[in-house]
């Protein structure tokens, strides 16, 4: 029976990406996000669907990236977590979804494509649509030892 208890290092294993969110984090989010944000954000599709899409099929791009975010942080790394572990999951997905959304915010406002001052809703839009892959490119990096 012994023989199957976890060790102290492996159970850190286990648990450290929940319990612990460092500026190393931060940085690897960040990383991922503009891996994926730079160019898919820099493609004229993206600036012509932002400008087209209706808000609510938007709207359904923001859900889908946080049940893919969730999806596969969960099945890569969380799968074992306990009640006292789900509101640091998802301060984990939040956290994620928010970076990779002000990555792209900048990098659009920075390549004077998110007109944020004209048209609010077409800027918010196009930063939701780019920040659908940037997350995913965010979580995947986080995952990295």
């Amino acid at each position: 029976m012994a023989d199957k208890l976890l060790s102290k290092d492996e159970l850190h294993k286990i648990f450290h990406p929940v319990t612990e969110f460092r500026l190393r984090d931060i940085l690897q989010i960040i990383t991922g996000s503009s891996l994926i944000a730079i160019p898919v954000g820099f493609t004229e599709e993206a600036w012509a669907l932002a400008g087209t899409l209706p808000i609510l099929n938007t709207i359904g791009f923001f859900i889908l990236s946080l049940v893919f975010i969730s999806l596969f942080s969960y099945y890569h790394y969380h799968g074992h977590l306990t009640e006292k572990k789900w509101p640091e999951f998802f301060k984990r997905i939040f956290a994620t979804y928010i970076f990779s959304f002000i990555i792209v915010a900048l990098l659009l406002f920075l390549i004077q494509k998110a007109p944020w001052q004209t048209d609010f809703i077409v800027a918010l839009k196009m930063v939701i649509l780019v920040t659908f892959p940037a997350s995913l490119g965010g979580a995947l990096v986080d995952t990295l030892k």
